[in-house]
């Protein structure tokens, strides 16, 4: 009669499995294995796909903006070498010309200094001409008081006084 024992009276070993409920487990894990697949997995794999996309767009556009950021860098370097050539250039020719109006201003100097010194020239022979001219009539007015004191007779003649003075003058210069 041990038959005749209820089930429930049995004792279940922790050990023992429990084939009903294996059952039962594969096929709410079936359920949701076909779920996941069907609904999920799809959504998981657009996004990863539209991610992917976006990331490879991404780095597409990073890589284009790269290559006109080093050809516009390119661009502004020999824009610099140029300006740098044309400030180069211009300073060479603003030292030419200081050179050449430097040259132009001494060569200036010089003739108005040689114009200078020419009229200086030409103004001293001229007071020099006066002072000898000067110094003749006042000598030679001198010699005929003195040789009228000498002689002790007036020679207030002009025309014999100036020919006498002229005479003494000339043979002091030929003695000279």
């Amino acid at each position: 009669m041990s038959y005749l024992i209820p089930l429930a009276a049995e004792e279940h070993s922790p050990l023992m499995v429990e084939w009903v409920e294996v059952a039962i487990a594969l096929v709410v894990f079936g359920i949701l294995f076909f779920a996941i697949k069907k609904f999920v997995v799809p959504n998981f794999e657009a996004t990863f796909e539209e991610r992917t996309t976006a990331i490879e767009g991404g780095l597409q556009a990073a890589e284009s903006k790269q290559a006109e950021a080093d050809a516009k860098l390119a661009e502004l370097e020999k824009q610099l070498a140029d300006a740098r050539h044309e400030a180069a250039r211009i300073r060479e020719e603003a030292r030419e010309q200081g050179a050449q109006i430097v040259a132009e201003l001494r060569e200036q100097a010089q003739t108005e200094a040689a114009r200078i010194v020419e009229h200086g020239k030409t103004q001293i022979e001229a007071e020099r001409q006066q002072a000898v001219t000067a110094l003749r009539a006042e000598v030679g007015t001198l010699a005929t008081t003195l040789a009228g004191r000498i002689v002790g007779e007036s020679l207030d003649d002009d025309d014999r006084s100036s020919r006498v003075v002229d005479r003494f003058l000339a043979e002091l210069e030929g003695a000279n």
